[in-house]
């Protein structure tokens, strides 16, 4: 597949952005062969057929859409008293060695050509780190994209029996980008995730995208588990133009656990990649995939989600489950669910539906005097219970209620 070609992309803006945030030389190294990696690296697999591909992502103009150098973002980190919530620029004193030590190692920088250019540019980006024993259940990254492109990277370390919540949000801004000029046109977010769940360590991630719909937005979260961690994932996308969304987890200790909650609900002509892969490498690993969508109008979904079973992972527990409801007869939604199994020791399940608002609920409900479109939005808003009663954080829970009722009023 071949790479996009960026012009005014060099090293020497690479060194600028890792100058004016006084960077380590191991960091300024790594975006330096991240900058290499794009002259080969590809692009993200997506899902073919013969004679068509389900996402489009080579249609994509980077020459356009990326502007290193003015990158803006507002962003309001809150942590525990206990836990280390900071950006990056103000953890490499105290934290560096850490940092040095874990980042890139949960997602190579140059695992496909957005990664890479993702690592080469990143100008915003949090840093959380949980020491062992202690527990923190509010962790919040709120932030404000304002400017033509950004680029985030964030990186979780929780050591031995420690847990934390971590809830994530980002939108768009009307203001002017850091040059002072008015944002027009198409706009592009990128956002890179790493977690490293240390021994009997419970993580859950929460991420809510409602970006506006001139934005492209690519996202990558991958996890890593030692013995008996468990990492969950929530992962919600309501806006934004094309959404491509990937969220991982490799269970590498006995007895580790995931789950992966994804919510999407698109209207006029959003496009939604939506992808959830978990590989089991150890044994009595658990992992269940929940994904529920709605599209609207002309809107359109692609899902794969992935359960690998390796051929050390005895007594393996894994499950899949994904249903997009279809508001509309021009709306369109694709899926493929894949189990991989290289042990026999192994139950799992896979399934994808896709469908239309039940005639006879809805009759049932205008027989009760509700007019029929309110009768609809109560349907979809139960559409959406199952696994809204998945997410653990009431927080994070509301916001995507919240969002839910918004796009149907």
């Amino acid at each position: 597949m071949s790479t996009k070609t960026i012009e005014s992309l060099s090293e020497e803006t690479v060194r600028r952005i890792a100058e004016d945030r006084d960077e380590p030389e191991w960091l300024l190294e790594t975006r330096l062969n991240a900058l290499e990696a794009l002259e080969t690296a590809a692009l993200p697999d997506v899902i073919q057929t013969p004679g068509r591909r389900w996402t489009d992502l080579e249609a994509l103009d980077f020459e356009a859409l990326v502007d290193p150098l003015n990158q803006s973002d507002t962003t309001e980190r809150q942590g525990g008293d206990e836990a280390v919530v900071l950006p990056f620029t103000e953890a490499f004193d105290e934290y560096g060695d850490v940092l040095e030590e874990h980042f890139g190692t949960v997602l190579a920088p140059d695992h496909n050509y957005f990664t890479a250019l993702s690592v080469a540019l990143f100008t915003t980006g949090t840093f959380v780190y949980v020491p062992e024993g202690v527990d923190v259940e509010d962790v919040t990254v709120r932030a404000e994209m304002s400017s033509r492109s950004l680029f985030s990277q964030t990186l979780v370390v929780t050591e031995e029996s420690s847990s934390v919540t971590i809830l994530e949000s980002i939108t768009s801004s009307e203001e002017d980008d850091a040059a002072g000029s008015a944002i027009e046109g198409d706009r592009y977010f990128s956002n890179l995730v790493e977690v490293v769940g240390g021994e009997n360590a419970d993580v859950q991630f929460g991420s809510l995208q409602n970006l506006d719909d001139d934005t492209y937005t690519y996202s990558l979260k991958r996890g890593v588990t030692d013995t008996y961690a468990t990492i969950d994932w929530i992962e919600s996308n309501f806006g934004s133009k094309l959404t491509r969304s990937d969220v991982e987890t490799e269970l590498n200790g006995d007895s580790s656990e995931s789950q992966i909650v994804g919510t999407f609900f698109g209207s006029e002509d959003q496009h939604f990649d939506v992808n959830a892969r978990v590989w089991h490498q150890a044994e009595h690993t658990t992992a269940d995939l929940v994904t529920r969508g709605v599209l609207d109008d002309v809107a359109r979904s692609v899902y794969e989600g992935v359960q690998d079973v390796g051929e050390d992972a005895w007594n393996t527990s894994s499950y899949q489950r994904e249903n997009t409801l279809m508001l509309s007869d021009d709306a369109e939604a694709d899926a493929s669910p894949k189990l991989i199994i290289h042990n026999h020791d192994t139950e799992a399940s896979h399934s994808a539906t896709v469908g239309q608002v039940d005639a006879e609920d809805l009759f049932y409900l205008e027989s009760r005097t509700i007019d029929s479109r309110t009768a609809r939005n109560m349907l979809v808003e139960g559409f959406f219970v199952p696994v809204l009663e998945e997410i653990a954080v009431d927080e994070f829970r509301d916001d995507v209620e919240e969002l839910v009722l918004e796009r149907l009023q």
